[in-house]
């Protein structure tokens, strides 16, 4: 064999081991769970060291023995398992093929078997030579009964389905016919058999790229031609031109320095070239790279859908661990253009465009950046995208921070519904270009979505701060509704102390009837706190009838009140038990003519303790309870606030009870608090705190 044919030889298989080995090592990476995968990553690495083996030995020995029974041994294996856990598995029984694996299996043992014997003989005799036609014999008849596995296994696949394996199913095919006729030609005529196992690994390395486009898909779906398998299966042949000129340089001092000085060589490319194929290169160069592709391979420069669903991923990314919703969305654009860096600048009440984040761009400014108002009103008359170096000639357009920090690439404006939102500074992408038509476009479109987010997230939080206003002024309303009782409580205080201000009783009651009020009107304003949220306190066992003496005495001075009956202890917060027994009978007591008593009745019915609040007033229509009793500021009373009885509900439900309301026109009304019973073992408690 000569020099050169040795040189093809060597090489073709080291390049090929170098090309199955990164594509067993990438599904490896993968760690998925399923057989099939690692045995498919099991074949390619049997083949891989295969092929290292012959180009270590060198492709003189025209035999490789063990290492070619191995690699076809894993990829039997790979083929019996997708028969039986594939589709084709489920077609029908399969005792008939998995005979015709047991026999092929057996082949490639007998064959072992033979190499091994034959490499036991020292001297060439003849019974070497007849070992040696056994051996060429049995390799065609393994490589035939492989060939017949293989159609099998493509017939017995669903039509509908075939999609998935027919590249590997092919390339399969490929290499065992590739054998079948390498050792043919060997049993006829071996002095042209060296010709075609120099050139086997060659025809290897061509069969990887095949493999590895069925990969991509995942054995799955049309073979379809993608960016990112197009860059990849690009990237693989550079590499693969790497090894081959490196190796051409290196002949020379393989043919100086003997079979040493080859095996060194071998090893450091085929362990350059998997680390080249595993590990991703510079971010410089893959842009790059990219760049090319998409100039040289595609019509467009975008893969519109891939870059959509980043897109969208990069935005609504969850988790309490996500950065915040302005930084994401400064990286989804970024990341459109492979942009180094960006800037987001929302837009004030002052007009100006001030930066609210940033994503990947060190700030070192004296001051907060931002954009003049002209810009801005500029940006939003037109919408157009901003190429920061195009606008080096307009005088005055761009701030000084933006021309001395010299990373400005482009501003993108984003606009929701005809309205400035905010805009984004891209740095310049790794390799520096000049904007076209497809990124204005797929920009402009960025921008108009980014800007919806971050509308919807502002309208959020207007929302947030409505739902805080709102709440300030239904404790404001509450309160007015309490301060005005207080004030008819003093008012009818002042008109009784002109006629009784000399009787010592009155003044005393007068006394504490003001340091009362003194004391409500602190916890009103306490309650009217931005540090007071409103919140209940937790449920406790109480005594109602203790509450309901309280609340009689404190309305007795202004109304003759009875509190009649108990209850057993309640589960409810005290403090809004009161709130709730002083509206009701304060709604009572203005319902009831003066000489009219009210009821305060107290009682346990099943699992709830109730308050009845009785008087014998005007009295309601049903309508009017069903339709305004319950409904804030709506009242029958002149001057009345209409909250007393939405209010008593709101806390009544908040503490898990309920009131209920009988009235009749001219007969009068009856409220009723229901709350829930607290547990058995905790009244004798309660009893024992009263006493």
């Amino acid at each position: 064999m000569s020099i050169l044919l040795q040189f093809i030889g060597n090489w073709g298989h080291a390049l090929a081991a170098a090309l199955f080995a990164a594509l067993g090592i990438f599904i490896l990476r993968r760690r998925d769970g399923e057989i099939e995968p690692r045995l498919l990553a099991s074949a390619l690495l049997m083949t891989s060291c295969w092929a290292l083996y012959v180009s270590f030995g060198g492709v003189g020995q025209t035999l490789s023995g063990l290492g070619e029974s191995i690699r076809n041994a894993a990829w039997l294996l790979l083929m019996f398992v997708l028969l039986r856990r594939g589709p084709a598995g489920r077609t029908g029984p399969i005792f008939a093929i998995g005979l015709v694996y047991a026999a092929v299996v057996g082949l490639l043992m007998l064959q072992s078997f033979t190499d091994f014997v034959t490499q036991q003989l020292s001297d060439e005799n003849e019974l070497q030579r007849a070992l040696t036609l056994l051996s060429l014999i049995l390799r065609m008849m393994t490589a035939i009964g492989s060939l017949v596995l293989v159609h099998q296994l493509y017939t017995a696949w669903p039509v509908r389905d075939r999609g998935r394996v027919v590249l590997l199913l092919a390339a399969l095919a490929a290499m065992w016919t590739y054998d079948f006729s390498l050792y043919a030609v060997g049993y006829f005529t071996p002095n042209h058999m060296d010709e075609l196992y120099a050139l086997r690994g060659l025809m290897m390395a061509l069969l990887a790229p095949v493999i590895a486009v069925s990969l991509r898909k995942e054995l799955a779906g049309r073979i379809q031609l993608s960016r990112s398998l197009t860059f990849q299966s690009l990237s693989v042949a550079a590499v693969a031109l790497y090894i081959i000129l490196f190796a051409a340089a290196t002949v020379l001092i393989e043919l100086i320095a003997g079979p040493y000085a080859r095996v060194m060589e071998i090893g450091g490319v085929f362990f350059m070239a998997v680390t080249a194929l595993i590990l991703l290169p510079s971010p410089q160069l893959r842009a790059l790279w990219k760049v090319q592709v998409a100039k040289h391979f595609f019509q467009h420069r975008y893969d519109y859908r891939t870059e959509w669903m980043r897109f969208g991923e990069t935005i609504g990314r969850p988790g309490s661990d996500a950065p915040a919703l302005g930084e994401r969305v400064a990286k989804a654009v970024a990341d459109i253009t492979d942009s180094s860096g960006a800037l987001l600048l929302l837009r004030g009440e002052d007009g100006r465009l001030t930066l609210e984040t940033q994503w990947n761009w060190d700030i070192d400014f004296p001051e907060t950046p931002s954009l003049s108002r002209e810009l801005a009103v500029r940006l939003e008359q037109t919408g157009w995208i901003i190429d920061i170096e195009g606008m080096e000639g307009d005088a005055g357009a761009l701030p000084d921070w933006v021309k001395g920090d010299g990373r400005g690439w482009a501003l993108v404006p984003l606009i929701h519904f005809g309205k400035l939102i905010g805009a984004i500074l891209l740095a310049r992408p790794p390799i520096d270009r000049r904007l076209d038509w497809e990124d204005l476009d797929m920009l402009r479109a960025a921008g108009r979505q980014a800007a919806t987010y971050i509308s919807e997230a502002q309208g959020q939080e207007a929302l947030s701060d409505a739902q805080r206003f709102d709440e300030f002024n239904r404790r404001f309303a509450f309160i007015m509704h309490d301060v005005k009782n207080l004030v008819s409580q003093l008012s009818l205080l002042a008109r009784n102390a002109e006629r009784h201000a000399d009787n010592p009783d009155f003044r005393a009651d007068m006394i504490l009837t003001l340091k009362e009020s003194v004391g409500k009107m602190n916890d009103l304003l306490a309650r009217l706190s931005q540090h007071n949220k409103g919140r209940m306190e937790e449920p406790r066992p109480m005594m109602l009838r203790e509450m309901a003496d309280g609340v009689a005495r404190s309305r007795s001075r202004q109304h003759p009140v009875r509190v009649t009956g108990d209850a057993l202890p309640a589960m409810a917060d005290p403090v809004r038990v009161e709130q709730i027994l002083v509206h009701l009978l304060q709604n009572a007591i203005d319902a009831s003519a003066p000489d009219s008593p009210v009821e305060l009745c107290l009682a346990t019915e099943g699992s709830e303790a109730c308050v009845e609040i009785v008087d014998r007033g005007i009295g309601m229509t049903a309508e009017f309870v069903r339709r305004e009793l319950f409904k804030p500021f709506s009242s029958s009373k002149t001057g009345g606030f209409g909250i007393g009885a939405f209010e008593a509900r709101e806390l009544a439900a908040a503490m898990g009870g309920r009131i209920e309301v009988e009235s009749k026109p001219g007969v009068g009304s009856r409220f009723i608090l229901r709350l829930p019973l607290a547990p058995e073992g905790t009244s004798m408690t309660m009893k024992g705190e009263a006493a």
